[in-house]
């Protein structure tokens, strides 16, 4: 199929996916985040036919695995017909060049696969904005032998945007247009703010959560909307913020870019306007799919991404998703009945462990209303303060 002359067909490329176990982390941990590498390689479309996980005090800083576990690799990627070889942490050019002289097949890291996942799913002129900048941020340093190595690909995953340009492969003309698209942002972030000024007195509610927690459903279900939703990481980037009334009370609902561990930096720094949709909010609702087995983990790389870009003290109510999705071996705690586990689950230590807490299936509509009795109490008393002498109800 193709649109405006170009192919939009889906490339599906074989890939491998490479971690170490270091000194700082379990062998539990490391494959976590190899599964959820998995997870975003298959995001970008790419069928992952076998991960390799290496025991290391630290990453080799030639090749980030050992000289053995190398050749290992290589010679399945020789055998097999592999087409990428993803990897779990941060490479270095000089890495990727030491690494592609064996391998033969293209190389990406994970910040460099989570930058392609969000060039392929940004939509507005803002959003890819945001997602060029830390693009070419993440270049810039790796500028060196590293076009050679991009020129010999053609398409596929991490090949959307900036790589694709022989044009844009000198330091001064990305340097420049890094310049040009901060001054992009700083212009859309003032039209931004004054959008966020002109909004009529109501309180503002910000969806915070990991990635593929449910934030887009539960935005749907709350405002009877239809916004874009899918199993994927990522699936939402630009801001969706609608007006939501629970008994003739209204208030702002923003929907935000969910958050991963090792979020790169650039992304972080390019999507500030996004995340003032955060810092702004007068309450947060955090998503957890509970039914994740790390979703303890989770909570903690939320609460430390919101405490890193200043909103770590707001307001908030822990929304825990996906209760549908548990199994009785999940819920060890509980007499489970798949009638009334969201009762059941409030009676347990997490209820208590995270103050105002709901248990609910957005997808299934469950246990809504106590989310929203909850919410009405919460957002009345915010607008009684934030906006005193002025009537709450709409």
């Amino acid at each position: 199929m193709k649109k405006n002359g170009i192919s939009t067909e889906t490339i599906y490329e074989r890939a491998v996916l490479i971690g170490v176990i270091t000194a700082k982390q379990s062998r539990a941990q490391a494959e976590e985040y190899i599964d959820e590498l998995d997870f975003l390689a298959r995001t970008a479309s790419a069928i992952v036919e076998k991960s390799f996980l290496q025991k290391l005090d630290k990453p080799d800083n030639r090749t980030f695995v050992g000289k053995g576990k190398l050749e290992e690799i290589s010679s399945y990627i020789q055998e097999n017909e592999i087409d990428i070889a993803i990897f779990d942490d941060e490479l270095s050019a000089s890495q990727i060049r030491n690494i592609e002289s064996v391998f033969k097949c293209k190389i990406l890291d994970r910040t460099n696969l989570i930058l392609d996942i969000f060039a392929s799913r940004a939509k507005t002129a803002y959003s890819r904005t945001q997602v060029e900048l830390a693009q070419y941020e993440y270049l810039l340093p790796r500028l060196t032998g590293m076009w050679t190595h991009l020129q010999k690909q053609r398409g596929g995953i991490g090949m959307k945007g900036p790589g694709e340009k022989e044009i844009e492969t000198d330091r001064r003309i990305i340097r420049d247009r890094i310049s040009k698209l901060k001054k992009d942002l700083i212009q859309i972030d003032k039209q931004k703010q004054t959008q966020r000024k002109h909004r009529s007195a109501m309180v503002r509610v910000a969806l915070v959560g990991y990635t593929n927690v449910g934030k887009s459903t539960l935005m749907n279900t709350m405002s009877k909307s239809n916004v874009f939703a899918e199993n994927k990481l990522f699936a939402t980037l630009d801001t969706t913020v609608r007006k939501v009334t629970i008994e003739h009370l209204a208030f702002l609902l923003g929907d935000t870019v969910g958050f991963i561990r090792k979020l790169p930096h650039h992304l972080v720094e390019s999507f500030k306007s996004t995340l003032d949709e955060i810092r702004e909010a007068d309450m947060l609702l955090h998503v957890v799919d509970i039914s994740h087995p790390n979703f303890e983990e989770h909570i903690e790389t939320v609460q430390a991404t919101l405490s890193d870009i200043g909103a770590g003290d707001k307001p908030y109510i822990m929304v825990f998703n996906k209760c549908d999705a548990l199994k009785p071996e999940e819920a060890t705690e509980i007499s489970f009945s798949e009638f009334n586990i969201e009762d059941q689950l409030s009676k347990t230590w997490m209820s208590y462990l995270h103050g105002d807490s709901v248990f609910i299936s957005a997808l299934k509509n469950r246990n809504m209303d106590k989310l929203r009795a909850l919410l009405f109490d919460k957002v009345k008393n915010l607008h009684e303060t934030r906006y005193p002498g002025t009537l709450p109800y709409y």
